[in-house]
């Protein structure tokens, strides 16, 4: 006996051609309930030689033949997110919290040394903690204690690149594989080392051996990363020349502490805070703040600077450093200090 509010026929999909929008090829069985199908009739046209296919629980390609990385990747989406009705597809969230992470997130940032997303085995979908469901198929559940905000790559929700490469991290085991996702994190300023490293901190990873070895290189590499964008800050900013990467010292007496630069006619040193989170994060904070409260007290000045304001803003900061050295005329003058090269 038919229900009084469906259709005694199917009504027709939507669908395009197969280089048309996957969203129309790709879809979950509520939606094709909405347009009349019964089950019988799904499973009858999934049937080996159908038109159709089963990619994953309760997920249809409409069309037979190999899929592609785009379908195999919003399949994954609408396997792990809450039903998509077609009065839904276009509002924000079409695949709820859900978010792609992994290689997958990756090979969507442009990662060159990550795999092309046709090839990647298993797509690693980023779920709130308390969603029910299992990975199934190609789609690989990450349950998330806290959700990142999501980043539109190409209409598809993604991980912003730091928490993609910590999950995508903590399924491998290839050391120079994950050498490679790291150095290339940071070369191609897809993020900043110290953010990263929260990541893979948060995810306890830390602890494993190829992860720190990797993990030592990407933070030397940040660091050479950083101290070129600050000469690069101080020559196009016509700032005069600096004593760089110096010790500080009262005569006599013990190390104030290791600047990156230092103006002595003014008193003014640079730090770059390349610090990354480790489990002795907060005593790391300690030792930093009362080298810096100690050398002010002294009357020097300390411009602190990040990876990331270098990077995003280097006139900014230049501005920062000059109007440090113009005050210096203004202030009493500062202990004298022996300055020796690190």
């Amino acid at each position: 006996m038919n229900q009084p509010n469906a259709p005694l026929s199917p009504l027709p999909l939507p669908l395009s051609q197969p280089d048309g929008d996957v969203r129309r090829r790709v879809v979950s069985g509520a939606q094709l309930r909405t347009h009349g199908f019964t089950p019988s009739r799904v499973a009858e046209r999934c049937r080996p030689g159908g038109d159709w296919q089963l990619l994953l629980p309760g997920v249809y390609l409409l069309h037979p033949g190999p899929t592609t990385g785009e379908e195999r990747l919003h399949a994954a989406l609408l396997y792990a997110g809450r039903p998509v009705l077609p009065a839904q597809r276009h509002d924000s969230a079409p695949y709820g919290a859900a978010v792609v992470t992994g290689l997958a997130a990756l090979a969507l940032h442009g990662f060159t040394a990550a795999p092309p997303l046709m090839s990647i085995e298993l797509i690693d979908v980023l779920v709130p903690r308390t969603r029910r469901l299992r990975s199934a198929g190609f789609a690989r559940l990450v349950r998330g204690q806290s959700m990142p905000p999501a980043e539109e790559v190409g209409g598809v929700p993604v991980a912003p690149a730091s928490r993609a490469l910590a999950d995508a991290v903590a399924e491998l085991d290839d050391a120079a594989l994950i050498g490679r996702l790291l150095t290339e994190a940071v070369r191609g300023g897809h993020c900043e080392p110290a953010a990263l490293v929260r990541e893979l901190n948060d995810a306890r990873l830390l602890d494993r051996p190829h992860v720190v070895s990797a993990v030592d290189e990407l933070l030397a590499e940040g660091r050479a990363l950083a101290e070129g964008r600050l000469y690069g800050l101080v020559r196009d900013g016509g700032l005069p020349d600096p004593l760089w990467n110096v010790d500080l010292r009262l005569p006599g007496g013990p190390v104030l502490g290791r600047v990156d630069a230092y103006w002595p006619e003014q008193a003014v040193a640079v730090e770059l805070d390349t610090r990354a989170p480790r489990r002795d994060e907060d005593a790391q904070w300690s030792r930093y703040a009362r080298k810096r409260e100690h050398l002010e007290r002294l009357g020097i000045t300390v411009v602190h600077l990040t990876p990331r304001k270098l990077r995003e803003s280097p006139e900014q900061q230049a501005t920062v450093v000059r109007t440090a050295l113009m005050a210096a005329a203004d202030r009493e003058p500062a202990a004298y200090v022996v300055v020796l090269p690190r």
